[in-house]
């Protein structure tokens, strides 16, 4: 029986992946860069900003809310989100030949650095010491499922903008993304029950 329990990582090795997927991707976005180029990466910064933020409010934030209800870097997560969702909503609807497309760019870049550094250096090493192995690796095997529900819809366009925002880059890394895409896909199609 196929089980993505046993081949899914923890929950917060996949919440450090997520994060240093979207740093590098941050990487990528220059200023001199082509309108196209600046667009396609805005939006696989946005789509995968989006699709984490869903992940850690659905599945991540109540698992710690049930062990630690006060902690302070938790009860400012969801607000940051909701920023985070706000800058997305005007960088997209903003023209990526507009100076404030650089702009509302390198503040979400600001606000998304803050909050991984507060995850990765106080959230998910406490999540690591109250919760078992066990159940890090029941909540990343529900995390890979609920993303293969999110993203399964959009991986065509996720994988096109990949590829068009990573155009003057390594082309392995490009092919990197869109294989994973793909192999996402096909996972999601072998977890359906028969």
């Amino acid at each position: 029986m196929f089980s993505l329990k046993k081949l899914s990582p923890t929950i917060t090795d996949m919440i450090r992946f997520d994060h240093s997927h979207v740093l590098v991707s941050f990487h990528q976005y220059t200023a001199d860069a082509t309108p196209k180029v600046k667009k396609a990466l805005a939006e696989t910064i946005a789509s995968a900003l989006e699709i984490h933020a869903t992940l850690e409010e659905e599945i991540f934030y109540p698992a710690m809310r049930g062990i630690d209800i006060d902690e302070p870097v938790l009860l400012k997560s969801v607000p940051e989100h909701n920023e985070m969702r706000r800058l997305i909503g005007e960088l997209r609807g903003t023209p990526s030949t507009d100076v404030r497309h650089d702009q509302l760019l390198q503040q979400l870049m600001r606000d998304v650095i803050h909050h991984v550094a507060d995850e990765e250096t106080v959230l998910l090493p406490h999540a690591e010491r109250l919760l078992s192995k066990d159940r890090l690796s029941e909540l990343g095997a529900d995390m890979t499922k609920r993303r293969l529900e999110l993203a399964g819809p959009k991986a065509g366009k996720l994988a096109l903008d990949t590829a068009v925002g990573f155009s003057g880059s390594t082309a392995a890394w490009t092919l990197g993304i869109v294989g994973a895409l793909a192999a996402a896909t096909l996972l999601s199609r072998r977890a359906k029950p028969a």
